[in-house]
Parts: structure tokens; sequence; C-alpha cells
């Protein structure tokens, strides 16, 4: 599934024009977003791109307007830049950009109606209720089963989340997840490994199992900690093909294109659950996309030269069904 020969099918920086890398914003993921930009932009710049960074959409619209770029790089995370908003912009504008289009970008952000397209097509994921604010926690989580993860639906970088094991621990996770805007959910806590399987334009990478020093692949694990172990591949043989091509299906399910990650938990007896896919994911040093794409052989200069590459397709035309 990924060609580690896959050569750039842009050959001279010029050829992209001037770079917007849109970053920032007001998601609760601003911090990570802004160092995820700072990455993207100097990796872009000593690749010879004509990049620039912006902060948030109203900057990045005012400039567009005006005429000041060519395209997007965008590595905002959360809302506004990964639930559509961006996307419909920049579309409504004939901008290209990177990654999802809008009904990939606001599929994949908002977690319960990607378990639901995922469901329809008869693919693995967690049981889950949604939970309107002021519903019964209690009486969501006796429907679901102990133990559970609470979480609000629309937020990625694991804010909100929380793993809860008694019923007596419920509205404290509810009060956690409530801080954030958008729903909230109820989820089935799958024991096991968890694994992540990035995209890159036609490629699947390998996948990489986390194995967080203590607890689970909670915020700091995933952007503080430095003792987190990233095993890439992650599985061996089938098992190996198997989550990619689930990761590959499910992205391609929401309508997803250009570049991504899809998170899998792996139980005990050895099956995938699909838990959610991100359009715009981090791309700090601590990040999976990058960690992965080193494996066979893509620098993180060559990988943010790649994942704007991919802006050249990023037309509503072709990204309709998502990646080929």
């Amino acid at each position: 599934m990924m060609t580690n020969g896959h050569p750039e099918r842009v050959s001279s920086a010029g050829d992209f024009g001037r770079v917007a890398v849109v970053m920032g914003g007001l998601s609760a993921e601003r911090k990570v977003s802004l160092d995820s930009g700072r990455n993207v932009l100097a990796a872009l710049k000593a690749r010879g791109i004509d990049a620039h960074p912006i902060d948030g959409i109203p900057a990045l619209l005012d400039a567009l307007r005006a005429g000041h770029f060519a395209r997007v790089f965008n590595i905002l995370h959360g809302g506004g830049g990964e639930n559509g908003q961006l996307q419909g912009a920049l579309d409504a504008l004939g901008v290209p950009y990177t990654g999802s289009g809008i009904l990939g970008a606001a599929l994949s952000l908002d977690k319960i109606r990607a378990k639901q397209v995922w469901l329809s097509r008869g693919m693995p994921t967690p049981r889950f209720e949604p939970l309107p604010r002021g519903g019964d926690v209690h009486a969501v989580s006796r429907t679901v089963g102990l133990p559970v993860i609470v979480k609000p639906a629309w937020e990625g970088s694991s804010v909100g989340i929380s793993r809860v094991y008694e019923d007596a621990d419920l509205d404290a996770a509810v009060e956690l997840a409530a801080c954030y805007p958008g729903d909230l959910m109820v989820e089935q806590l799958i024991e096991g490994d968890e694994l992540t399987v990035s995209i890159l334009g036609a490629d699947v990478l390998p996948s990489i199992r986390i194995v967080p020093k203590r607890g689970y692949y909670d915020y700091h694990a995933k952007y503080e900690a430095d003792d987190t172990q990233y095993i890439c591949p992650g599985l061996d043989g089938a098992a190996e093909d198997d989550v990619r091509r689930l990761a590959r299906e499910a992205f391609a399910a929401l309508a997803c294109s250009g570049w991504g990650r899809v998170d899998v938990m792996r139980d005990r007896e050895g099956r995938n659950w699909l838990l959610e896919a991100n359009t715009a994911p981090g791309m700090t040093t601590h990040s999976l996309v990058p960690k992965s794409a080193s494996t066979v052989g893509i620098g993180f200069e060559d990988l943010c030269w790649r994942i704007l590459e991919t802006s050249f397709e990023s037309t509503p035309a072709q990204r309709q069904g998502g990646p080929a």
C-alpha cells in the first residue's frame, strides 16, 4: 500500500506559488496547532517554498481576498480548520488547500456522525451513545456498559476525555467534557493496543503501536512526555495488512482525502475497532504522521512537500468519493 520510492510530483518550489500556512485559531487545540504550524513553515522554507504563517481563519481570508496567496497548507486543529468551515470558504474562493474537503472534514471531526457512517458500512467501531447536554449519563452508561469513555464529540488531541470504570465517576467526566463546545458521547472502552495509521495521498503508511509509560495515551503522553514508545510498524504480516486496509476504507467512507490519520484500538482477541479519523493531524516533534513517514524514508521536509502536493487535487470534483 505504501510505495517507498514514490516520486515527488512537483519538481520546483516555485510551482506552489506563495503558500499560506494557517495555524493557531481559536479551538482548544490552538497551542498544538501553533507548534505544528511552526514546524511545517520551517520545513517548507527549507525546501525553498515561499511560505508564510497566518494565524486563524479571519486573517487568512483577508489575505486571500487581497490576492496574497496561491494555496493554503491547513494545519488548524479542531473546530474551524477541521469541521468544514475553512474548507467551504476556500472552495468558494477557488483557493486550493491541503487535506479533506468540506464533507470529509465535517464528518471526521464529529465523532458521532463518523461512527454512524462506519456502522452503516458494517465497519467495526465501539458501542456508543450520544449524550445530550443535561442528559442522564448514568442511564446512557448502562446502555453502553461500563467501563466507558466520556468525551466531547467535536474535539481532538484527547482534550476533555475521561476513562470511567465506576458509576460514581461519571458526573465528573461529564463536567470535564462539557467544558468544550458541541455534543458529548459515551463510548465503550476497548482494552488493548492503541494503533494509528497515516494516509498520505494514495499511500497508507505503516501503523504505529503506541505504548505510554503509564496510564493511556492522553494529552500529556501525546505532547509532553518523552517516555511514550512508538513501535512502527505496530503489527506484523497479515495483521498489519488488515489494519492498514481498514484505515484506508474508513478514511474513504468519510469522504476524506489528501492526507490524514485513522486511530484504531486492537482488543485482546485481535479485533480492530475504529475510533476516529483526523484530517489535519499534528506535526509536532511528538506527532505520529512524521514518525510513520520516517520509517519508509520520508523525512519531515519531504513529508511537508508531499502534503502540499496534494493541494493540486483539492477541487470539490476531485475530492468526490474520497481518496483513490
